[in-house]
């Protein structure tokens, strides 16, 4: 179970980083990286599927 938390902990930091260096506006930003530290599994999901750059907005 550790293992998971640290994986999941490291995957948020990589999707905070990745919103960070995103071409978004700075409110959609901020949005998206609230929603990855408060629903951090869901949001990360969401992130991968929806978020800039993400293959199914092309």
């Amino acid at each position: 179970m550790k293992a998971l938390s640290i994986i999941i902990l490291i995957l948020d930091i990589f999707a905070i980083v990745k919103i960070l260096q995103s071409g978004a506006e700075v409110p959609q930003k901020a949005l998206w990286i609230a929603l990855v530290v408060i629903v951090p599994v869901l949001g990360l999901i969401l992130w991968a599927l929806l978020g800039p750059g993400s293959p199914v907005k092309k």
